[in-house]
């Protein structure tokens, strides 16, 4: 189950054209869709607005050099680590469910164009991250989906209500989780009704863009750059200067539970 290519199996029954033409199509929708929310909600105006009123509301000049040392120190720590999170849970959820999807994507297109047919035998460690990709999102998207979203664990909600904001997480935990289904078994009956599944699944995740929030995912990284910026050059977006931490007395206060 692990080290074999489920796109090369499946070329038996359908052209891995297809395949491919589907995945370029998906890209085509994750390219479409962040354009559309990002002018239905003005993301890149305001962004750009406020990188103006910052340089103009400014004690300091922020150098291009300065600019491009915050970047990569955006890209270390909000990016790859995921500092933003303080609750430790969260963070580690946060990013197993990253990589996984990161390790997921890449092995899938990987596969699907490089090693398309059984005729071109697929090394192992591709079929393998695509399985532990997959694995890691499962993992960290479903201890988040039960075990750590505030509505559950602080509101006393049940973990099976729904709301719109739920599209991508929920998309993403059934088309990771249909596809662990669909390799174990490609070619039953059962299988072919999993893998149908799991290709409706994939394309709500990558269809539904504008209206979940996948697109977030590029507009943190800018989000973060900016506030860097803006404390760089002492506008801190109006805000102001942050107080000496308050002295604190008797325990620490546990997570809320069902107030």
């Amino acid at each position: 189950m692990f080290t074999g290519n489920p796109f090369a199996e499946l070329s038996a029954y359908i052209a891995s054209g297809v395949a491919q033409a589907y995945v370029v199509v998906m890209f085509i929708l994750v390219v479409a869709g962040t354009l559309i929310d990002v002018i239905h909600k003005k993301s890149a105006k305001y962004f750009f607005e406020d990188w103006q009123k910052s340089n103009s509301e400014g004690t300091k000049r922020v150098g291009g050099g300065e600019v491009v040392s915050m970047a990569v120190q955006t890209l270390a720590s909000e990016v790859l680590t995921s500092s933003e999170f303080c609750a430790a849970r969260r963070r580690i959820a946060h990013l197993l469910t990253m990589y996984g999807f990161v390790a997921y994507v890449v092995a899938t297109a990987v596969m699907v164009f490089g090693y398309p047919t059984s005729s071109s035998p697929t090394p192992v460690v591709w079929p393998i991250l695509w399985h532990i990709g997959a694995l890691m999102v499962c993992v960290g998207g479903y201890w988040f989906w039960f075990f750590i979203r505030v509505d559950v664990t602080a509101e006393g909600y049940s973990p099976f209500r729904i709301i719109r904001a739920d599209l991508f997480i929920l998309s993403l935990l059934a088309s990771t989780t249909l596809a662990l289904a669909w390799s174990w078994i490609p070619t039953s009956v059962i299988g072919w009704l999993i893998f149908g599944l799991y290709v409706l699944a994939t394309t709500i995740l990558f269809g539904s863009i504008p209206w979940s929030k996948f697109a977030h995912m590029f507009f943190k990284p800018s989000a973060a750059l900016q506030k860097r910026v803006a404390e760089a050059s002492g506008s801190r977006s109006n805000l102001p200067a942050p107080a000496d931490k308050p002295e604190s007395f008797g325990k620490a206060r546990g997570l809320p539970q069902n107030y």
